[in-house]
């Protein structure tokens, strides 16, 4: 039979049967979009579900999308065009994005694994540990959207949950990783459903007497100078920022603020942070899912009087002389995942920051 008299796959009745499709499959994200066969990303790859999916219509994403939204959703969808929030049926928990566009609406899932996996399962090094240890500073993961970084912050919550007796506060847009007490007391506030705002959950969360705050994403001014001054004050800050390595990181925190503050918040930064997370996922060579390259660095006296100097271009150097504190460059993360054989030599130098001594690397 030829391809064009193969019969098409017609829409399924419900976004719950998609769902269960892609979690069956190990997938990371769902695409119902109007105009757009049904789409998943596995392994890092966006492709059609089926190849002969029937295109999905504009009557068929408003069905979906209103058949799952609650009466509230809809209210926000059909006032503002666009709804986030976090959907849980009896088989899983996925973050969810709707929104109106030019041929319908357009739905997106995030599928959300329902066990939150450990340091160990996910293969970081001990001075991973080590960062949850501190009872105040400011600890940051980092990474592009899809990276992993929600995944590795609920690890480090959750090895703070078993290892301590404190009051852990989460921030988050929306709630993915559902924690339960261990031998912390944890509250869980949701931005657009339990405050405003991550500045005001920030705000209120300094008057709840915590320990341990996480902040899902730290993307403003006014939330960036918070969590500094929460990790000033005595509490340990876990947050988020979209940034690709660690001197990049520090340069966004810094250059949100004023020029005429940034001396003072470089000094208030060298102070306070204890150590930046940042990561990629990388295609293995086999196919066989994705691994996480991962660039670590921990504060020491050289990092802190870079951060106090504003001298972060030369923080790549001294992250290469203290891997004896636990520091790891991408590029060196990089070049092991590739000298074992679990990445290809193209995807070892597209992601690595210093092209020009990569490829003399791969080349020798």
């Amino acid at each position: 039979m030829s391809t064009s008299e193969t019969p098409l796959v017609a829409a399924l009745p419900s976004v719950d049967a998609y769902l269960q499709l892609a979690q069956q499959y190990d997938c990371s994200d769902l695409h119902l979009a109007a105009g757009s066969p049904p789409m998943w990303r596995r392994y890092g790859n966006l492709q059609p579900i089926w190849e002969n999916a029937a295109l999905l219509t504009q009557e068929d994403t408003r069905r979906l999308s209103y058949q799952f939204l609650g009466e509230k959703h809809i209210g926000i969808l059909e006032k503002r065009g666009d709804v986030d929030f976090a959907y849980s049926p009896d088989f899983g928990r996925f973050r969810c994005s709707v929104v109106q566009q030019r041929l319908g609406i357009d739905m997106v899932f995030r599928v959300i694994s329902a066990n939150i996996r450990t340091l160990k399962e996910l293969k970081l090094p001990e001075t991973c540990r080590t960062l949850t240890r501190f009872q105040n500073g400011l600890v940051l993961v980092t990474g592009a959207t899809g990276s992993g970084k929600s995944t590795t912050l609920a690890a480090l919550v959750e090895e703070i949950n078993n290892d301590r007796d404190d009051h852990i506060i989460t921030l988050e847009d929306p709630i993915e990783f559902v924690f339960k007490a261990k031998g912390c007391h944890i509250n869980q506030r949701e931005v657009g459903s339990h405050t405003q705002s991550f500045a005001a959950a920030l705000r209120g969360a300094l008057r709840e007497d915590p320990d341990v705050i996480m902040v899902g994403e730290m993307r403003d001014l006014e939330t960036i100078s918070l969590a500094i001054t929460a990790a000033e004050t005595g509490h340990l800050v876990l947050g988020t920022l979209h940034t690709g390595n660690a001197p990049r990181t520090l340069d966004r925190v810094l250059d949100v603020f004023p020029s005429d503050q940034r001396d003072q918040i470089r000094i208030m930064v060298s102070e306070s942070l204890r150590g930046i997370v940042s990561q990629q996922l990388i295609p293995r060579k086999d196919g066989q899912g994705r691994i996480m390259a991962m660039e670590l660095l921990v504060n020491t006296p050289a990092i802190s009087n870079c951060i106090r100097e504003g001298k972060t271009f030369m923080l790549p150097g001294i992250m290469q002389t203290g891997k004896a504190v636990g520091m790891i460059t991408m590029d060196d993360s990089l070049q092991s995942l590739y000298t074992t054989g679990i990445i290809t030599k193209e995807e070892c130098y597209s992601r690595s920051e210093d092209k020009v001594s990569m490829k003399k690397f791969l080349e020798s």
